[in-house]
């Protein structure tokens, strides 16, 4: 039976405000028949779902969401902007409120039975204030308060209601139920005055102006948390210049097919990944690979789409457009690895579900504990309102996800492509690294030194037939052989039968011949004796044998360099505590001094695929947490085998690349980033944890009045309401801390 077939949606969500929110969409989603995961974010504000269309298509899953008392839309029918929701007024209306809170406590001093130093103060300064008869104070600020109330707090009130419709409770049910009792309290003594009681108009107006100046500085914090993946949505021009017959015309994007003729003037971005075919130029490809020195492009070489055209006009041939384009892959990628969970949510997601629950049993304990203890209803409603106010499941919501999300964009904006947060986790604990000799520490395009045969055939007809045969496979070792066949200007046939052989070599059909070009295990493989008397090759130096109608022709010696940068990264490896070594399938002659070079000890060569992967396995088998670092396709084995693996991306394909990140440079250094990235980021996320924790369990007990009997110290309610409001934008603002954070300085490698 064939498998059903899935697609994948992000629906934009609105009216999120918390974790116990972000529980009650994925748990809506997941009960619709047809979805297979669904995952919200509740940093961006939207829900990613593979689903089955034929049993739930998008709109079913929209309504599912409307269901549970919140909405979503379309993706066709949302912008990028859509997807964050926002409240442009949000801070004129903190501001507003609280501005009216301070003069309702003002207007209220003179009801209160208790007379202080301040209100003396202001019995002197406002006389008429103190003369105003009680009732006029108390009905001004019941009408106000009703006004501002449905003003301001509309939205929270509504969304209330709608969990309260649903069964659900969050962060909403905390604020309306809290200012909704005072409220009504506040009401019932301007109606009834002679019970005495206690009027909390103020607290009310100022617990939705702090609740709103939160909720405004924490949507400002989130976007800045993703500024990152909107400055790669940005880079994507809209138009593009099309050549046709030497005429330039400028089409939308939309219209540009692959083959078309593109120029790109200087101070444009290039609008998609094409090949440059007249013209010379240099490009910034910064945001795309973190790479910030400017490159040079000539005909015949790549460009990439989002990158910044310096100083030259080039006329290039669009390949890859719209969703294929490199851009447009890192932008999936980031978007995708933003939204995921990370193993250490799971103690947010466990504490939501129970919070809300908890901290209405605890308020209502709180107001049963004060009337018995008091006697005073006035008492026991401001400590239950502050019980109810100062609790916040937000912190603890965002705590994960937000340094989640700014680790992900800062690590895109060096070069760093995490693929979600468990893969970050699991590279912050690693403690030894394996490492991969060509194209990783090494430059990757090995050059031809020499080429010496073995029967009757000339050497450029063996280079020609090699060219042949090599010409459609990726290995370093292939490029040597047809870049040197281009350099003497030799021409090949089209091969047939070309079978890769992973770690060994290939075989092909050339000219009615059949070629093997590759190790000397793959020459054992296919019976073929390797001739005698023959000099090994020099240190440093990859020999590649070639046979021809199984008889041995010739052997081609390459020799690749160390990167620039090589042994300072693996110095700095070393340095963060982790145990380096090398894996090869290269011979030891040729990996020995590399290793020596990049300063590794421990080197094992001659290993084919399956042999790097059981290495790796016993590693872990001797209790260490391995890191794989290596080509993302012909490594694809041991970078899923390791705790680890990171891919050094071709830029080709991203979505094809195999492990837990990539890294878009080729370029060793980035691995030491990219670690120390991961643990910077898991001490934030522990931190954030430790603080919505801590603030919740000594915060509630203290608007609860633990410090009463001791101190005679009391929470008052609008306190508590500005220490909910700050407490989330605290998490944010540490998370916003990895916006900043730059790798450190190499260290110099060690002589050996």
């Amino acid at each position: 039976m064939a498998p059903t077939p899935t697609e994948s949606v992000t629906l934009p969500v609105v009216g999120m405000t918390c974790a116990a929110c972000q529980r009650h969409v994925e748990e809506a989603l997941r009960s619709t028949a047809g979805v297979s995961s669904a995952r919200v974010d509740l940093m961006a504000h939207r829900a990613r779902v593979e689903f089955d269309p034929a049993i739930a298509p998008p709109e079913k899953l929209v309504a599912a969401i409307r269901h549970a008392g919140y909405d979503a839309v379309l993706p066709r029918a949302a912008s990028a902007e859509s997807a964050r929701e926002h409240d442009p007024g949000s801070a004129r209306k903190a501001w507003i409120m609280l501005s009216a809170g301070a003069l309702a406590m003002i207007l209220a001093m003179p009801l209160s039975s208790a007379m202080g130093p301040v209100d003396h103060a202001f019995m002197r300064a406002l006389p008429w204030l103190y003369s105003a008869p009680p009732q006029l104070l108390r009905w001004t600020l019941l009408l106000s308060t009703a006004i501002l109330l449905v003003w301001a707090g509309r939205p929270i009130y509504v969304n209330a209601w709608r969990g309260l419709l649903h069964r659900t409770t969050n962060m909403n049910t905390l604020v309306s139920l809290g200012t909704g009792v005072a409220f009504l309290y506040s009401a019932y003594a301007t109606l009834l005055p002679r019970t005495g009681g206690q009027v909390y108009f103020d607290a009310v107006l100022l617990i939705l102006g702090f609740l709103l100046l939160g909720k405004a500085l924490e949507a400002r914090a989130k976007k800045r948390a993703l500024a990152a993946l909107d400055s790669l949505s940005r880079m994507k021009p809209v138009t593009a210049r099309r050549v046709i017959d030497e005429v330039q015309t400028l089409v939308p994007l939309d219209e540009i097919r692959p083959g078309d003729s593109v120029l790109v003037l200087p101070g444009e971005r290039f609008p998609v990944d094409a090949s440059v075919i007249e013209g010379r130029t240099t490009v910034d490809e910064s945001m795309l690979t973190g790479e910030s020195t400017p490159l040079e492009r000539a005909p015949g070489q790549r460009v990439l789409a989002g990158s910044l055209n310096y100083d030259g006009a080039v006329t290039c041939r669009a390949e890859s457009l719209g969703e294929a384009t490199v851009l447009a892959q890192i932008t999936r990628m980031v978007e995708q690895a933003q939204g995921s969970r990370a193993p250490m949510e799971r103690l947010a997601d466990r504490a939501s579900a129970i919070f809300v629950p908890i901290v209405l049993s605890l308020a209502l304990i709180t107001c049963i504990a004060w009337l018995i203890a008091t006697h005073s209803v006035s008492l026991a409603l401001a400590n239950t309102v502050a019980v109810l106010v100062i609790a916040c499941p937000c912190a603890m919501g965002l705590a994960v996800p937000a340094a989640l999300t700014v680790a992900v964009g800062r690590g895109a904006q060096l070069g760093v492509l995490f693929k979600g947060g468990e893969a970050l986790e699991r590279l912050s604990n690693l403690n030894a690294i394996v490492l991969d000799k060509t194209g990783t520490l090494t430059v990757g395009r090995p050059v031809l030194e020499a080429i010496h045969p073995l029967g009757a055939y000339s050497a450029n007809d063996l280079l020609r037939i090699a060219a042949s045969a090599e010409e459609r496979s990726n290995h370093p070792l292939a490029h040597a052989i047809v870049d040197r066949a281009r350099q003497d200007g030799l021409a090949w046939p089209t091969p047939s039968d070309v079978q890769v052989l992973p770690g060994r070599g290939l075989t092909a059909r050339v000219e009615g011949r059949d070629c093997i070009l590759g190790n000397a295990a793959l020459f054992a493989e296919f019976f073929v004796p390797l001739p005698k008397d023959i000099a090994p090759p020099q240190p440093g130096v990859t020999r590649l044998w070639m046979a021809l109608d199984n008889t041995p022709a010739a052997y081609f010696d390459a020799r690749d360099a160390l990167r620039p940068d090589g042994a300072e990264a693996v110095a700095g490896l070393r340095r963060s505590g982790l145990r380096v070594l090398m894996l090869t399938g290269d011979s030891e002659a040729a990996a020995a001094p590399i290793a020596k070079q990049a300063g590794i000890a421990e080197l094992e060569s001659g290993l084919d695929p399956a042999g790097k992967l059981a290495r790796i396995r016993t590693l872990q088998q001797q209790g260490l947490r391995v890191g794989m670092v290596g080509d993302g396709i012909n490594d694809a084995g041991a970078l899923a085998q390791a705790d680890a693996g990171i891919a050094m991306g071709t830029g080709a394909d991203l979505a094809q690349e195999a492990g837990d990140v990539l890294l878009l440079r080729a370029t060793p250094a980035a691995i030491p980033a990219a670690l120390d990235l991961a643990r910077s980021t898991l001490r934030v996320m522990r931190q954030n944890l430790a603080w919505a924790v801590a603030y919740n369990i000594i915060g509630i007990p203290l608007a609860a009045g633990a410090l009463y009997p001791a101190f005679h110290i009391l929470l008052s309610p609008w306190i508590a309401a500005a220490a909910m409001a700050f407490s989330s934008v605290s998490v944010l603002a540490n998370s916003l801390r990895l916006r900043r954070w730059r790798p450190a300085p190499l260290p110099q490698p060690v002589t050996r």
